[in-house]
């Protein structure tokens, strides 16, 4: 394409990945310039790292939500929180480097479509909680009406608006409290800073902004006091916690990179290793100095659906974009002063889809509910993730909700499906894909 085509499309790319490479940040109480700044350097070094050959944008990851809220329930800080990803993301690039010279079948020999998706499944509804304890009761009214403009968005509104419905979402329900202040006055809430004693605040905050510079490193102190730039901290138990957003990276990873096999016609199994570990070592040196977690965006993968254009110079172009904003340290400002009730319309769709998407897994590899040896091991490692159950071991030791669910999954399911499947039950070589 010319240049100011590849330059057009690189923006319906930084649109659409926009709303939910910065809310996940924000819902994980990291800094969103940074998180920004590094989608954009990760994607340049994912495009790299698979020799242009799989267009794809990696913006925050939403695998690790559930895990940033149980380390932070357990007293951890911000930078427990991005050395267990680190960790997490190490895990995945080893897993990427097997991939690579093991082949694909690997990932369909050790996670079959039901652990897959019920690992993904206990991953996204562990989240409820957040919802509705942290982010919904903060307003009410503005979450419900933030909710229905994005549903009605993400479905009735035509191709390209559809898949930007986050970002449309997000700014509809800024202005809706913009405009409640005026109207209506402060509102009075429980706040993540107010200790649990609702107080009298605006909806809409824009402190700090006339101090922000307009170009410059991000800087400063998270809400924990933790400096946005920040060095990881390790502790083996919120590790654990943390390996679990493996599968689900391998997951949306593998199912993303065929979705685009599909639509070009080309054989990318050759580059699913690649893919896999260039998302692995971009996670690693991203958390490795504050930002988040990175993924494969299926929103970027909508766009190239609808258009057709595959160009992977558009994708460079979307990542300089990104670098640009991040490096605007008013626009973080303004990013942080999204009011928690906008949070809650938009996470209680988000969180939702996560859970959702292990379905959708299950569902496009008809995966066999009428089979004890897919029911019952599934039912059990579901209600101790979603439950956030845990195991004690010792006092400084425990395994809770996410990584006990998911680790009593994968146990249970193999330990009753080592022998072959019988003829009339789907196979675990079943098709891993999704989109």
């Amino acid at each position: 394409m010319s240049w100011g085509r590849t330059i057009g499309i690189g923006a319906q790319h930084v649109v659409a990945m926009f709303g939910a490479t910065f809310v996940f940040p924000v819902v994980m109480g990291l800094d969103p310039n940074l998180a920004i700044l590094f989608s954009g350097l990760m994607t340049i070094l994912f495009l790299v790292i698979v020799r242009n050959w799989v267009p794809s944008y990696l913006g925050t990851s939403a695998a690790f939500v559930a895990v940033v809220v149980a380390i932070r329930s357990q007293g951890g800080d911000s930078s427990d929180v991005t050395g267990a990803i680190l960790a997490a993301g190490a895990v995945l690039a080893l897993v990427g480097v097997a991939v690579h010279f093991a082949g694909p079948s690997l990932l369909k020999k050790v996670l079959p479509p039901a652990v897959t998706g019920g690992v993904v499944m206990l991953i996204g509804f562990n989240l409820a909680p957040v919802v509705a304890d942290t982010y919904w009761p903060q307003d009410q009214w503005i979450a419900i009406l933030t909710t229905l403009f994005l549903v009605v968005g993400a479905v009735l509104f035509p191709g390209f608006w559809a898949r930007i419905a986050v970002f449309l979402g997000l700014v509809f329900g800024f202005l809706l409290s913009w405009l409640a202040d005026l109207t209506l006055g402060p509102i009075t809430s429980v706040t993540p800073t107010s200790n649990g004693e609702a107080v009298p605040h605006d909806r809409v905050s824009f402190t700090g902004i006339g101090d922000a510079s307009w170009f410059g490193l991000p800087s400063g102190d998270l809400a924990d006091g933790v400096a946005a730039v920040h060095g990881p901290s390790f502790s083996l138990t919120f590790i654990l916690l943390a390996l679990p957003g493996v599968i689900a990276l391998v997951a949306e990873n593998t199912g993303h990179v065929r979705a685009i096999a599909e639509m070009t016609g080309d054989d990318l199994d050759p580059y699913m290793g690649r893919a896999l570990g260039a998302d692995g070592l971009a996670t690693v040196l991203a958390s490795s100095v504050g930002a988040s977690p990175t993924t494969t965006y299926a929103e970027n993968i909508g766009v190239m659906s609808a258009t057709r254009i595959y160009s992977t110079a558009a994708y460079y172009v979307a990542a300089i974009v990104a670098i640009i904003l991040g490096l605007v340290p008013k626009f973080g400002v303004i990013i942080n002063a999204i009011p928690g009730g906008v949070l809650g319309g938009i996470t209680v769709v988000l969180y939702g889809m996560i859970g959702l998407i292990g379905a959708k897994i299950w569902v496009d590899n008809d995966v066999d509910f009428g089979s004890p040896k897919n029911i019952v091991p599934l039912a059990a490692g579901l209600i101790v993730g979603i439950g956030d159950v845990t195991l004690k071991f010792t006092e400084d030791f425990q395994l809770g909700g996410i990584a006990f669910g998911t680790i009593l999954l994968l146990v249970l399911y193999h330990l009753v499906n080592r022998r072959d499947a019988p003829a009339n039950e789907p196979s675990d070589e079943t098709d891993l894909t999704y989109t």
